[in-house]
């Protein structure tokens, strides 16, 4: 019997970077009152009882949905960004997306086959994971971008390789940050990517949760060789949902529409349907943003007075928490909260390696939940 040949050795999804907290959530629940689970930037406050409605009552259940979008859904997705940046995006040249995440995973992928000639992907150095794993799902190269001024700051350009940018397919630009909360100079990356031919997109999922002046798009300098994309998850609390949009470039949204349809990529027809109310409804946009800047303070001075001073963020709902000294890097942090407090945090390696010296938390559980928190916290706190 002959000898099989070995198979080669092929792509290996690395662990999932919040399964690596599985264990300390265990021991944060065991807790009296359970885990205060801030790990994640999910949503826990109820949408809207109209979009709740709208997602009940579309009718749409019954045949395929547009993958484009609905005329409702883009039109909505328009007059948001009308209302909200004083830009003018015709609903032509706007298409939704299965939830953000999804696109941000695949566009590389989508956009190589388009231009093969350039392999590499640039993104911030400290960011959500899914920027480097679009890349290496596409069989591209990831650079990071270093942060203006250190690990605090949005990104600096000047920093970028000039061969990477000869190489460079696309730039991620996310503003604010997750996780830092940092603002990064939307303009600026517009003319970066205009000046080395490089697509910009510019992720804005937290836009609504700007504190440090008013909410910005990259679309404010344009649109040509820019894609603003945008979520409702954060905005409306439709993380269960999937329901995002891309707007900007006409040619680049034009093909990514169509590659998508090809894909099968749609957006259910209640959900789209939904959609449409949530972009409209800005007073519980407005409310839950007056949620969450209670939240930042409050955890904030918990925080401090337990010996972990963070500064308030520029924008997001997180906390990026620098790591005291008495402990030995982001994950003794992590353990003691979890121990402590039962509060589970991130430890900030999970966004870079550039991220080892904080942690994370998002301030996305209710008032009574982080009132737990602090009074375990009090009560443990050197």
């Amino acid at each position: 019997m002959s000898a099989v040949a070995p198979r080669p050795a092929g792509f290996q999804p690395p662990p999932y970077p919040y399964d690596r907290l599985n264990e300390l959530r265990r021991v944060a629940d065991a807790i009296d009152g359970g885990v205060v689970d801030c790990s994640i930037g999910t949503p826990c406050d109820a949408p809207s009882p109209d979009v709740l409605r709208a997602l009940a009552v579309s009718g749409t259940e019954r045949s395929y949905p547009p993958s484009a979008g609905t005329p409702a859904l883009r039109r909505a997705a328009a007059d948001w960004l009308e209302r909200r940046f004083s830009v003018q995006i015709e609903p032509a040249d706007i298409a939704a997306c299965v939830g953000t995440k999804e696109l941000v995973a695949s566009v590389a992928h989508h956009l190589h086959l388009r231009d093969p000639s350039r392999d590499t992907v640039l993104y911030p150095e400290i960011s959500y994971p899914t920027y480097a794993m679009g890349a290496t799902l596409a069989g591209l190269r990831s650079v990071g971008v270093p942060a203006g001024d250190g690990a605090g700051g949005g990104l600096d350009l000047r920093a970028i390789d000039p061969d990477d940018a000869r190489r460079a397919l696309l730039l991620w630009v996310n503003s604010p940050s997750n996780p830092t909360g940092a603002l990064s100079d939307l303009d600026e990356a517009a003319s970066w990517g205009h000046e080395h031919d490089v697509l910009v997109f510019s992720d804005e999922c937290y836009a609504e949760f700007t504190w440090a002046g008013p909410p910005r798009s990259v679309l404010e300098t344009g649109s040509e060789g820019v894609v603003a994309v945008h979520s409702l998850s954060k905005r409306s609390n439709l993380a269960g949902a999937r329901v995002g949009f891309y707007a900007g470039d006409p040619d680049i949204v034009s093909y990514l529409r169509d590659v998508r349809q090809h894909a099968g990529l749609m957006v259910p027809g209640p959900v789209q349907a939904a959609g449409a109310v949530a972009l409209a409804d800005d007073a519980s946009a407005t409310a839950q943003r007056e949620r969450y800047f209670q939240r930042l303070g409050f955890m904030g001075k918990v925080l401090a007075d337990a010996g972990c001073p963070v500064a308030l963020p520029e924008g997001g709902f997180y906390l990026w928490v620098p790591v005291p000294e008495r402990f030995d890097g982001a994950w003794e942090l992590t353990a003691y909260l979890a121990a402590t407090a039962g509060l589970l945090v991130s430890p900030g390696d999970l966004y870079g390696e550039h991220g080892a010296g904080f942690v994370r938390l998002a301030v996305v559980q209710p008032m009574d939940r982080l009132e737990l928190a602090a009074e375990r916290l009090a009560t443990s706190a050197p």
